[in-house]
């Protein structure tokens, strides 16, 4: 099971992309654990997580996020184009390849 929180800047937007990349693991047999949150938030779930998402708006606090995590798991921003289109598919798929990526 992969656990994947996303953060924006009050969790609303984020919770629609969420709702399609939930619909994508479904229809593709992947466990898989997605919320969104608060950017504020964020850092109460950092010790369940897998990967944290930042909305592209909130780019700006990846160093901070990064700092936070110590290394425990990737933290990357969504592509704002993804992101703008609500392209669950795309941004599970960033997702899985940068969990991979970070584990090597």
């Amino acid at each position: 099971m992969i656990k994947i929180l996303l953060a924006c800047n009050a969790g609303m937007s984020t919770s629609l992309l969420v709702n399609k990349m939930k619909k994508i693991a479904a229809e593709h047999k992947l466990e898989a654990e997605i919320m969104a949150v608060p950017e504020t938030l964020a850092p109460n779930h950092f010790d369940n997580i897998n990967i944290l998402l930042l909305g592209p708006q909130i780019k700006f606090l990846e160093d901070k996020m990064r700092d936070l995590a110590a290394g425990r798991f990737p933290v990357v921003t969504i592509n704002t184009q993804k992101y703008g289109m609500m392209d669950g598919l795309g941004v599970l798929k960033d997702a899985i390849v940068a969990i991979k990526e970070f584990k090597k």
